[in-house]
């Protein structure tokens, strides 16, 4: 197994990680900042206000893009475990 197969299997894992990370972080971002915009108009600061419809934002996220969360990692793993007699047989 040589550096060059290391990398690109290290990229890929790195992309995945970005793909599946990204629906959970990007609907937090826009909640927690949906709520603070909320506070600052009406002045009500309240940390459980921010923090519950965020729980409950990402819940739904990870309902909704679960199965595809899933899916994705399956086919990464089965990707790798298609790689494995090419990058023992070192070509």
């Amino acid at each position: 197994m040589d550096s060059n197969a290391v990398l690109d299997i290290g990229l890929d894992a790195l992309i995945l990680a970005a793909k599946l990370s990204a629906p959970i972080l990007v609907t937090a971002l826009v909640v927690g900042f949906a709520v603070s915009l909320l506070q600052s108009i009406t002045q009500v600061q309240e940390v459980t206000l921010s923090f519950v419809p965020k729980a409950i934002a990402v819940s739904v996220a990870l309902l909704v893009a679960g199965h595809w969360m899933i899916s994705e990692t399956v086919s990464f793993t089965q990707e790798l475990f298609t790689r494995i007699p090419s990058l023992l047989s070192g070509g």
